[in-house]
């Protein structure tokens, strides 16, 4: 039993029908959800998560390549996202 699971059961035991209401009112198609649950995962740097929506994607049927660009399309907004973010702090530098 985890941490939370132990210290605070009324936010974990939560977490099931959260997941059954989401569920019933996905209006994606399962590819499409894993994929976006995919890229979610990697900007939240969860190991287990990325491999879960990994294989996830991969049984709800997107290929390779479809799973390579979401890779790229998510690490290059990141990339993009630091920039701004990094360029925003310097120019705020500036105003001091």
């Amino acid at each position: 039993m985890g941490f939370l699971s132990s210290n605070f059961a009324a936010f974990t035991g939560s977490l099931g029908p959260m997941d059954d209401v989401l569920e019933q009112h996905r209006p994606f198609d399962k590819k499409t959800d894993e994929l976006l649950r995919f890229a979610l995962s990697i900007k939240a740097r969860s190991a287990p998560c990325v491999r879960k929506h990994f294989k996830g994607a991969t049984a709800a049927g997107a290929s390779d390549e479809e799973i390579a660009y979401v890779f790229a399309l998510t690490m290059r907004e990141s990339a993009g996202a630091d920039d701004c973010w990094t360029h925003g702090v310097i120019s705020d530098l500036q105003t001091d």
